[in-house]
């Protein structure tokens, strides 16, 4: 059997000691070589930290952009949803004042007899003579 040595406490918890010097993994390949990699310690981690930090600003920013697009989509369809309901209403009254017109229309034509047609189609004539009197004269 081997026996293994046992290393101070203190270099346990120190992982350069117990790994060497170690590249950070990003997952792509490197042109330069990596036995030569010193790392550059604490301007290192700030790099990363402001590359964050501008990531985070631009996701930020387009949640923002979201939040605003889908805030006007929502003030659109309210607005939208008002104008339908006061034009059903306005439709709702024509309805009713049409109906009126046509029922005391068709009591007239009853209490008239046949008469009323008569003069419907005289006034469509003389309508049509001076449309086509007015077209020749131009």
């Amino acid at each position: 059997m081997s026996q293994r040595r046992l290393r101070p406490p203190s270099t346990l918890r120190d992982r350069s000691a117990l790994l060497g010097v170690t590249p950070p993994p990003s997952g792509r390949s490197s042109p330069f070589d990596q036995s030569s990699y010193e790392p550059l310690g604490h301007r290192y981690v700030d790099d990363l930290e402001n590359q964050n930090d501008e990531a985070l600003e631009g996701l930020s920013a387009k949640v923002r952009l979201l939040k605003d697009i889908t805030i006007g989509i929502g003030n659109e369809v309210r607005e939208s949803t008002i104008q339908l309901s006061q034009m059903n209403d306005a439709f709702t009254e024509t309805g009713g004042i049409l109906a009126g017109t046509f029922r005391r229309m068709n009591n007239m034509a009853e209490r008239q007899g046949c008469r009323w047609l008569w003069y419907i189609v005289f006034l469509i004539l003389v309508f049509w003579f001076f449309i086509i009197v007015w077209w020749f004269r131009r």
